[in-house]
């Protein structure tokens, strides 16, 4: 199989830029690769798609940008993630604290796990507001109220009340949307922010992520396993395969001449109206 890979927006203009990034797990004495060097740029205000099938290392790549380590499970990261002018593997813990929710933030492919049973989803996005801005109680307040409605929960007011098991999964991930905007984060990662939802929701939740990129005017990092979900919704895609970038490009490009094998795979498997059963 052959492969053209680019590392992308350019170092120069790159609000991230990655450089031979990798991450090895390590269980019983044993070294398992999971990420093999990857190297790519995000622009700042860019959409970028990755692209590949479960275990192909795609969010291992983006919590290793976060460095959030899996649960359970001992990780060792090299290379260089270079957000804004600095390396953030350099950082110390503390460092980071500041960064994650604030600078980037991450929306998680489980709404059903990823909110905390026991607080009111209000008090879940007035946390990261307390974490990371200067607002008052009341004034965090209005403004989980408003983000709330700017994610279209019904009824903000009281909804923040509420607690995770009375939404349903969508409104769930609009939650957790919310969460991840609410300091205007200037890079927003979403890994498989679909996966668990229908797909009307699917779709709804797509569009608001789209809407919310041109909106707050941040870049966007979405994960995906599906070429069709990344149609029309980035500039850039970075194709995935056992640790690897095996193809990058411009998306249209790729959708019409993918050079690698596994590319062609991945967009023969996206159901089409016009193609015909055999």
């Amino acid at each position: 199989m052959s492969a053209t890979v680019q590392a992308g927006a350019g170092a120069a203009n790159a609000l991230l830029c990655v450089r031979d990034l990798s991450a090895e797990f390590t269980s019983h004495g044993e070294r398992i690769p999971a990420v093999n060097g990857v190297s790519f740029d995000v622009g700042a205000g860019e959409a970028v798609g990755f692209v590949g099938e479960s275990g192909s290392g795609k969010s291992v790549t983006a919590r290793s940008i976060m460095r959030l380590e899996p649960e359970g499970s001992s990780i060792e990261v090299a290379g260089s993630v270079v957000f804004d002018g600095r390396n953030l593997l350099d950082l110390s813990e503390h460092a980071m604290r500041d960064i994650r929710g604030n600078r980037i933030a991450m929306v998680f492919q489980d709404p059903m796990t990823s909110l905390n049973p026991v607080l009111t989803v209000g008090r879940q996005v007035e946390d990261m507001l307390a974490r990371h801005t200067p607002l008052s109680r009341r004034a965090a307040r209005r403004r989980t109220v408003e983000l709330l409605d700017m994610v279209g929960i019904r009824e903000p007011h009281r909804r923040a009340d509420d607690y995770p098991h009375q939404f349903s999964g969508g409104m769930r991930q609009r939650v957790l949307i919310a969460i991840a905007v609410s300091c205007q984060p200037d890079l927003l990662i979403a890994d498989e922010p679909t996966t668990a939802l229908d797909v009307t929701v699917q779709a709804q939740i797509l569009r608001l992520l789209v809407q919310l990129r041109r909106e707050l005017g941040m870049a966007l990092m979405l994960i995906t396993h599906d070429f069709g979900v990344i149609a029309g919704m980035v500039d850039r895609v970075y194709v995935m395969y056992r640790g690897d970038i095996v193809e990058s490009g411009n998306v249209e490009d790729i959708f019409a001449r993918p050079r690698h094998d596994y590319t062609r795979s991945l967009i023969d498997a996206v159901p089409r109206l016009d193609r015909t059963a055999e």
